[in-house]
């Protein structure tokens, strides 16, 4: 099975450490990390680079990974990139990372969906996207095992939405 591009979507501060084990499993094609500084030099040059940054770096993927931590789901930028991939028709998919060990501070506490803040043909988006919670005695072993096959069921599922494009753009829950 090739490697297909993706794109992360996480609570920067909070997760980077977790977010590089997933990145450096090398089951998928993800997208370049960038360091703490320049993402501080990014926020600092306002939204319409942020948004361009995320744009460039979204655009030829096929589906964006969702890694929930702590505080993914309140994430400004998070929630951005899911209504970006929702309305690209990208694959989307969740995976809970709290199990991941953090070098700085250990495991964390499991997050909230982030697909439970949008509203989709009258459901929650998460009744519409999957979201992993692996193994909490080995998670990084269950997400590298099972990573290629989350994303091929996502990119599938965006097909099947495209094909049936009754439901409407993902609208967030007020």
């Amino acid at each position: 099975m090739a490697k297909e591009p993706v794109f992360y979507s996480f609570h920067f501060a909070n997760d980077v450490f977790r977010v590089q084990q997933v990145r450096i499993m090398g089951v998928v094609d993800g997208d370049e990390p960038v360091s703490p500084n320049d993402w501080e030099t990014l926020k600092r040059k306002g939204d319409s680079a942020v948004e361009k940054w995320i744009d460039e770096n979204m655009k030829y993927t096929r589906c964006v990974i969702v890694l929930i931590g702590s505080e993914t789901a309140s994430r400004r930028w998070v929630t951005f990139e899911i209504a970006k991939a929702w309305k690209e028709n990208r694959g989307i998919l969740g995976i809970y990372i709290h199990n991941l060990k953090c070098p700085r501070s250990g495991t964390c506490v499991m997050g909230e969906n982030p697909f439970n803040n949008w509203l989709v043909g009258g459901q929650t988006m998460a009744k519409h996207v999957n979201c992993y919670n692996p193994r909490a005695d080995n998670a990084y072993l269950d997400i590298a095992t099972n990573l290629q096959s989350w994303v091929a069921s996502a990119i599938a599922q965006a097909k099947s939405r495209a094909n049936s494009q009754a439901e409407s753009s993902g609208e967030p829950l007020v």
